[in-house]
């Protein structure tokens, strides 16, 4: 046998033998002064620094001490990307003789040497311990590893559990590439699946906020509202006692909105909305003052600073994209704000963030397909931001679902003929159309002519811009949109769409939805508390949830184009 191959046999069999010792202790004999100092330069960022003393420590010891150093170094080659040498070492371990951290590093680099080597079984019996028990510099890569061989052994739940333990210790790509995996392997699950495992989650557990996203996104409902732990928690110890339905507004309430600048038109609707609901209610109303943020992120600032000397204790807005990553990126806010977009990171602890994302049409939109077994789609989208993002949100939660995409099609506003685009995409059984209704009229006629016209069709939210006219919207029938619960049914404490929209000219068209948008974000200011507690709240939007991470979520109602009216689908779905 040559040196390579008794090298290999050696580690092997090492492995086999610490596979079937006992949990993993975390008492272990001290660490020497030069061994801790080696162990410091992988937390630097210099694991070959690190492997190369632990290596020359561990020539001067012997028994345990030599054991230990070697795993280490194994650990240090390993982080470094030297995985021969970081194997080389490993074989020449003693492993009963490894304790604590060192045994630990020696099980990671193992079991991740494994996964390279497609063995996901000899992975998992390397890492029996659950991650709490394990030194925390491990604690991330211990959960991400077993979950890579959970996954691999066709363990989905299992997977996506170990990787939502990992998920707080995770930043910028990584962790939304994690967030993206997760939903993925949810995905795998059926509707019944889903809803029996997440509601045998036990309480706090991490992957019940994801889980519940996920049974929000399908429509489906929540088995118990998301967990909320010490930094998810609302102040409002400034407010009255609830009264017997929920309700329980701030004391006094400030709004932060771009009254000047290139965001007022938005705005307006916006504010109309906030108010119409406001002054609905007939019981105690705080008092609410309006500040203007020009549509800037120093005006952000300076409106909510404002707010926060007028003597508010809670603060709606602000509402571009921009303003909201300047007032978190605060941190910590002496006055919660339930932020009017969605932002680069979550809201800061004791806040909350409301939005109508492009991103969340194109999630329902394929959660929707998916529900009714279509697996093979053709997507279509505007070429501006709104379509864009809307369809890249639909290309991979549709994927994460199990489906495909079969092309994507991106138009101008002026529509062209896509018809040879649309044949040489194949057959498919649904189109997704994030664009508006004058482009969605010009298309239907042109997947019908192409062979799609028997697909199903779902849009975005954004098919009813430019629509009104039932003699052209007549070619938009049977396309399938989420839609605003008001226009759908009635809403408590919101004006109905129709009452409302003879009035208030903010409430018609486009508009109508952030009008419907302003509405539950006073909704969502006075019922706080029980959303948090409770669930979901019916809204001017959508059935309204709030998740463990401070994010508003929504479930929408569904409707049509019939005989070029919009009309609402039996059942909200």
């Amino acid at each position: 046998m040559n040196k390579p191959a008794a090298r290999i046999s050696a580690l092997s069999l090492s492995l086999m033998l610490l596979a079937g010792c006992a949990t993993t202790s975390l008492v272990s004999t001290p660490e020497s002064p030069a061994q801790s100092q080696a162990l410091a330069l992988i937390e630097q960022g210099k694991p070959r620094d690190a492997a190369l003393q632990l290596e020359a420590l561990a020539a001067t010891l012997r028994g345990g001490a030599r054991s230990n150093a070697l795993a280490d170094a194994a650990w240090a080659w390993h982080l470094a990307g030297d995985s021969a040498r970081a194997r080389s070492l490993l074989g020449q371990v003693t492993a009963r003789q490894l304790t604590g951290a060192s045994l630990q590093r020696y099980q990671l680099a193992s079991a991740e040497l494994a996964l390279a080597d497609k063995q996901p079984a000899q992975a998992l019996a390397l890492l029996k311990d659950h991650a709490d028990n394990v030194h925390p510099s491990l604690r991330t890569r211990w959960s991400l590893a077993r979950a890579s061989a959970l996954q691999a052994t066709g363990d989905a739940f299992g997977a996506a559990t170990e990787r939502a333990r990992a998920h707080a210790g995770l930043t910028g790509t990584a962790r939304s590439e994690n967030q993206a995996a997760i939903s993925g392997l949810l995905g795998t699950l059926d509707d019944a699946t889903l809803r029996s495992r997440a509601a045998a989650l036990p309480a706090n557990d991490p992957l019940y906020n994801f889980a519940g996203r996920a049974l929000i996104a399908r429509g489906l409902p929540l088995p118990r509202p998301f967990d909320r732990d010490g930094a998810a928690q609302f102040d409002t110890s400034k407010r009255p006692p609830a009264m017997s339905d929920g309700y329980r507004p701030p004391a006094k309430l400030a709004v932060l909105l771009p009254l000047s600048g290139r965001l007022a038109t938005a705005a307006q609707p916006v504010r109309d909305g906030l108010l119409s609901a406001y002054y609905g209610e007939t019981r105690r109303r705080p008092e609410v003052n309006f500040f203007d943020t020009a549509g800037t992120p120093a005006g952000a600032l300076a409106a909510y600073d404002k707010a926060v000397a007028s003597g508010a204790d809670f603060v709606v807005g602000p509402l571009g994209r921009d303003e909201v990553d300047a007032v978190y990126g605060r941190q910590q806010l002496p006055v919660p704000v339930l932020g009017l977009n969605r932002g680069k990171d979550a809201p800061p602890a004791g806040s909350a963030g409301f939005s109508l994302a492009p991103e969340d049409d194109g999630i329902v939109a394929a959660e929707y397909m998916r529900g009714r077994e279509r697996s093979k789609a053709l997507v279509i989208n505007s070429s501006d931001d709104t379509g864009r993002r809307a369809a890249a949100a639909f290309a991979q939660r549709f994927a994460q679902r199990g489906g495909s995409v079969a092309a994507t099609i991106a138009i101008s506003e002026t529509v062209g003929d896509v018809s040879a685009q649309v044949r040489n995409a194949g057959a498919v059984d649904a189109v997704f159309l994030a664009v508006r209704a004058p482009q969605a009229r010009l298309l239907a006629p042109q997947l019908a002519l192409a062979g799609a016209g028997g697909a199903t069709r779902v849009g975005t939210s954004q098919l009813t811009t430019g629509s009104g006219k039932v003699e052209e919207d007549v070619a938009l029938d049977g396309i399938i949109y989420p839609n605003e619960a008001w226009n759908v049914r009635s809403v408590s404490g919101v004006p109905s769409a129709t009452q409302v929209a003879q009035t208030l000219p903010s409430a018609r068209g486009a508009a109508s939805r952030l009008f419907a948008f302003g509405a539950d974000a006073w909704k969502i200011s006075a019922y706080l508390d029980k959303l948090a507690t409770e669930g979901g709240l019916d809204g001017a939007t959508g059935t309204l949830y709030l998740d463990s991470n401070g994010n508003i979520l929504r479930q929408p109602a569904w409707s049509t184009f019939s005989g070029g009216r919009p009309m609402p689908i039996a059942g909200g779905r």
